[in-house]
């Protein structure tokens, strides 16, 4: 069967996933459905590790990279501290595109305190825009980890900022002169826009925030939106989940943009927003 873009299919995922050898018993979390990052036990500490492509933003790229890594890091309860990069870049691509990619991620591992540690630069052929590939490296006392299994019945599921931040401000940013055709607000498009950095997609502050308030579960919805993240925190606790759907907050001009392009929010890509699992008391 042919494959869409986008995650593998779940039934597809599973099968993999079960034909993979048992890890190293350090291994505290390795891959599975709904699982974003791995965690290494190294004596009190644990290290978690996430790897994550940008390949559909071409628009501050490097700025993309840092912060999707870093969400995943932050939510496993960690710190992120390190960061590597595989930039594959277009033949015949100006030379400024690398320094720019290369200047974007300085600025963004900056901001989150992350050191980088540089990584892999190439021209590839049979690619018509950059794409790129961000190792994380987090460190937490191991008994301060969440894991998405560790869901309890009960629960509160918390959103934070709004949906879709991410998906918003790609359309603005990659279609703006479809936007400009499709005669909608400049203001709007400008607004979408920056909303890749106010209120920024990274989700790394408010994720430390409820990991030291007792989350058991932090969840980043990307790829397949809100619907998708939800989903998914179901299928690695075994637990279902009731949503009060009028409750879920929308960002106004992704709503706009979403109705142009006949989008379901809720299915959008989503980074940051920080889905939150804690007990009712604690929320």
């Amino acid at each position: 069967m042919p494959l869409r873009p986008g995650k593998l299919p779940p039934d597809l995922l599973r099968e993999i996933i079960s034909s993979l050898p048992q890890p190293d018993p350090r291994v505290r979390l390795g891959p599975g459905v709904g699982r974003d990052a791995a965690v290494i036990e190294l004596a009190d500490r644990c290290l978690v590790v996430k790897t994550d492509p940008v390949t559909f933003a071409t628009d501050e790229i490097g700025w993309y990279a840092v912060h999707i890594n870093a969400n995943d890091v932050a939510c496993m309860g960690a710190q992120p501290l390190y960061f590597m990069l595989t930039i594959m870049l277009p033949v015949g691509c100006d030379e400024s595109l690398p320094r720019t990619i290369v200047a974007q991620v300085l600025e963004a591992c900056t901001g989150l305190g992350v050191a980088f540690l540089g990584g892999h630069t190439e021209m590839t052929t049979g690619i018509d825009r950059p794409l790129l590939t961000g190792v994380m490296i987090g460190e937490v006392a191991c008994e301060a980890l969440t894991r998405p299994e560790w869901a309890r019945a009960g629960d509160a599921i918390l959103l934070t900022k709004g949906i879709p931040i991410e998906g918003t401000t790609l359309i603005a940013r990659e279609k703006a002169s479809e936007l400009a055709a499709r005669g909608l607000d400049p203001a709007l498009a400008a607004r979408a826009a920056g909303l890749l950095r106010d209120p920024g997609i990274s989700v790394v502050r408010e994720a430390r925030i409820a990991a030291s308030a007792g989350a058991t579960i932090l969840h980043d919805p990307t790829e397949g939106g809100l619907a998708t993240a939800i989903w998914e925190m179901c299928e690695s606790s075994g637990l279902g989940a009731a949503i009060q759907r009028e409750c879920i907050p929308i960002v106004p001009d992704g709503r706009t943009l979403c109705e142009a392009y006949g989008l379901d929010p809720l299915g959008v890509i989503a980074s940051g927003a920080l889905l939150i699992g804690i007990a009712t008391e604690s929320a």
